[in-house]
This record gives C-alpha cells, structure tokens and sequence, in this order.
C-alpha cells in the first residue's frame, strides 16, 4: 500500500485527497477536500526517515505552539496526527505559487517586489519571534506568493521534528532536507550555527537564513551553490560571500547592506530582530517610491514644457496673422507672448504644486 492509500484509509473520513503536489521538499504534499467544512487543505507527511526517533507527542506539543500564530503572511497549521507510523499535519490551501517557483520562472526580480516580499516576511518572522516560535527552515520553497504578497509556511516543522528526537539521527537525507548532528533545515540556507548543530540556536538563525533568501532574490541564486550537503555546510562556517553589490549593481545600498549583515556568521553580529529588518526595507521602499515619483513627475514636467513650446508657437503665429489681417500694432506680438508665457508658468507650477500637496497624503493613506 503507497502512502497515497494509506491517508485515504487512515484520514478517509475526515478528508477526500484529491492530488499528489510534486517538489515538497521535506514533505510530500497532497491536496484534500475537507468533508465537514467542505474547504481545501494541504495535507503534509513528513518521511520516515526524517522522523526517525520521533516522539510522537513531544512533536504535537511543537505544533501546538505553531499553530497560535495567527496573522496575514503566515500559513497557520491547522491540525496534526500520525499515519502510517509518521508525522502529519494540515494547513489551509492557499492559492499562488512558491517563491522557488516565481525565481525559477523570472530570475532576479525588480527591487520593488523582492523590497515588497521581503517586507511581508520579515512581519511574519517578526510576529512568531516575539511570541517564541523559531522557524529553522526559511527558504523560498516555505514561501507563498499569493496575489503580490507573500505568506510564510511550515512555520516550526523543523524545531518540532529537531526538539521531538529521541535521539540523534544516524544519517543525513539529502539536499532538501538535512540531519547532521542534530541540526535540522536545508544546508543552502543553514545559518552556521545549525551548520554547527549548535544546540542553543534561536531566532538569528531565520534571520540568516532570510538574508540567503534575499540575496538570491536579488541575484538569482544563493551565495553558495556547492552539490554537496557537506561542502555547503562548511562554507556557510567558513567562507564569506560576494557582495550584492558585485552580482546587482542596482541594488540600493540600505538594501545590500541589510542583506549581508544578515548573513554573518557570528548571530551577534547580524540584526538582532525581524524588526529591524523591517524597518530597513520601509526606508529603503520610501526611496523607491520617491524615485519612482520623481521620475514620473520629471515625464510630467517635460509633457508640460513641451506643450507650452508649442503653444507658444501657435499664439506668435496667430499673433502675426492678426497683426497682417487687422493691422494690429507691432507690439501685440509681444504683447500676447509675454502673456502666454504667464499663463504657461502659472500652469506648470500649479500640476507640480498639486502633485507635492498630494504625494505625502497618499503617502500617509498607504501607511494606514
């Protein structure tokens, strides 16, 4: 009997499984149809030899803890058991696609959005640290982008499975998911203190991990790229990556710099909350937007100018053709186009004054 068959006979009356999701990383992924609400949920095994070792109750306990957090960008759990002698766990069914999957389709993003989608993360590490939940595993797979935001799943998987183990693991299981020690994540966005199976890893280690994150967001591929689980391991401890600014020269500084504090290796050294992160990307949006408006008012400026020139034009030749019909004086060509100047200016200056009145109003309307 596949995994498959078994939900459906173990879970059968509780959920109608629909599909099987391909590239669950840690997991393997089905899609159900919750009979009693009649709602879709992502029903999530984790493998055997994962779990290993396993306390089954002390792993509940976990997800009990993960499943409080209630907010916009995290992905809540909603309930947990075993099957087939493992692990599951359930969460709402949330329509998009993974980061993993919107970098394999367009490369680097544009700074708005990874400025944006960072920014919707860096809330949601913000509000399960001050509450106690680590993630342990943050990575673009475990992010959802879902109408231009993005919402953050599998939130304390990894520390469940790491605080329920009995005892050590024997082995590793590969790049997607890595045991040594008795570290759990996945090696190309391990912070060197679970690189280190450090025991007393905390909430720095999603901070380091959101720096991998973002850089590859901004250069289209992680730091380090090495095949081996090891080789990775040992280059987060050891090796200092390349600048952002090396591999995006258009990066904002605030930005670049913010990503490679992330990414010390020392956790003393990095920011010491999801809060500051977060307050480095609200400047580091403010600029963009002031760009972008300055920009846009810049095009506005030279429209006006150009239509100004033009109908300056017209009045000096309407001006000189009154002047042969009528036999107006001399000074009438002057005359209007002194005039036509003043009203041009007056124009001009009163659009730039109305778009600085209302830039910061839509500016405020947005914060709220």
């Amino acid at each position: 009997m596949d995994l498959r068959e078994e939900l459906e006979a173990s879970l059968g009356e509780l959920y109608s499984i629909e599909q099987e999701f391909g590239g669950g990383g840690m997991s393997r992924v089905f899609l159900a149809q919750e009979k009693s609400l009649g709602r879709r949920v992502v029903v999530k095994v984790l493998p055997k030899e994962l779990t290993g070792g396993v306390n089954v109750d002390r792993f509940r306990r976990e997800i009990v803890l993960a499943a409080q957090l209630q907010h916009p960008h995290i992905v809540t759990l909603l309930s947990t058991g075993q099957v087939a002698g493992v692990p599951y766990y359930t969460m709402p069914y949330e329509e998009g696609r993974s980061l993993r999957a919107h970098l394999r389709e367009s490369g680097p993003l544009p700074i708005a959005e990874v400025v944006g989608l960072l920014g919707d993360v860096a809330k949601a590490l913000a509000f399960a640290h001050e509450r106690g939940v680590i993630h342990r595993d943050i990575k673009p797979d475990n992010i959802l982008v879902c109408g231009g935001a993005a919402v953050v799943s599998d939130f304390g998987i990894a520390k469940a499975v790491s605080e329920a183990k009995d005892q050590p693991p024997p082995h590793e299981t590969g790049e997607s998911l890595t045991q040594i020690g008795m570290s759990v994540g996945t090696p190309t966005y391990m912070a060197p203190e679970q690189a280190a199976a450090d025991p007393d890893v905390d909430h720095r280690a999603d901070i380091y991990a959101f720096g991998i994150t973002a850089y590859e967001m901004l250069t289209g591929r992680p730091p380090f790229c090495d095949s081996s689980p090891r080789k990775l391991l040992a280059a987060h401890l050891t090796e200092i990556p390349d600048p952002v600014l090396a591999r995006r020269p258009d990066t904002p500084p605030a930005l670049a710099a913010m990503v490679m504090a992330c990414l010390a290796k020392e956790p003393a050294d990095r920011p010491q909350t999801a809060k500051e992160l977060l307050r480095v990307l609200e400047i580091v949006q403010a600029g963009e937007q002031r760009a972008a408006r300055a920009q846009m008012q810049r095009g506005s400026l030279a429209r006006q100018l150009a239509l100004g020139l033009a109908a300056l034009v017209a009045v000096s030749i309407l001006a000189r053709a009154s002047i042969i019909a009528m036999g107006l004086p001399e000074w009438v060509l002057p005359a209007m186009l002194v005039a036509a100047v003043l009203i041009i200016v007056a124009v001009v200056g009163r659009a730039q004054g109305i778009a600085r009145a209302i830039t910061p109003i839509a500016s405020a309307r947005r914060r709220e």
